[in-house]
């Protein structure tokens, strides 16, 4: 496997999406971390460096918009994505969001989320 292209640290409270992703990044060349809350995320991103985050808006603890304001307050430096599967428009979820660098709507493909993280990280 080449070098890593960046750090991403991957927060959903379902175990099959945090799997999934996690092997999809790795395929493709990225340290992945992961948190099923969004207090195990703020504490992760306490002792390790992440480049960009994914973030679920439905957490069992933080919801993921409470979540983006703390560790943009905390980590201002690092892209966070919002992934939502909710039934909201996408205008709405970039409302709600606007502390986000992009917001995608689940399930989305494979190449979009690549593509949304390959754009942030250059």
């Amino acid at each position: 496997m080449e070098d890593a292209k960046g750090s991403i640290l991957i927060v959903d409270d379902e175990k099959l999406i945090l799997q999934v992703l996690t092997r999809i990044l790795q395929k493709h060349g990225y340290t992945v971390g992961t948190a099923e809350s969004g207090r195990a995320a703020v504490e992760k991103t306490r002792n390790q460096q992440f480049d960009l985050a994914l973030i679920d808006l439905k957490l069992p603890d933080i919801n993921g918009v409470e979540l983006l304001k703390l560790l943009n307050a905390t980590k201002p430096e690092m892209k966070k994505i919002v992934l939502t599967g909710d039934v909201v428009t996408e205008e709405k979820a970039q409302a709600l969001c606007k502390d986000a660098d992009a917001v995608l709507m689940k399930p989305c493909r494979a190449e979009d989320l690549l593509k949304t993280i390959t754009k942030l990280l250059q």
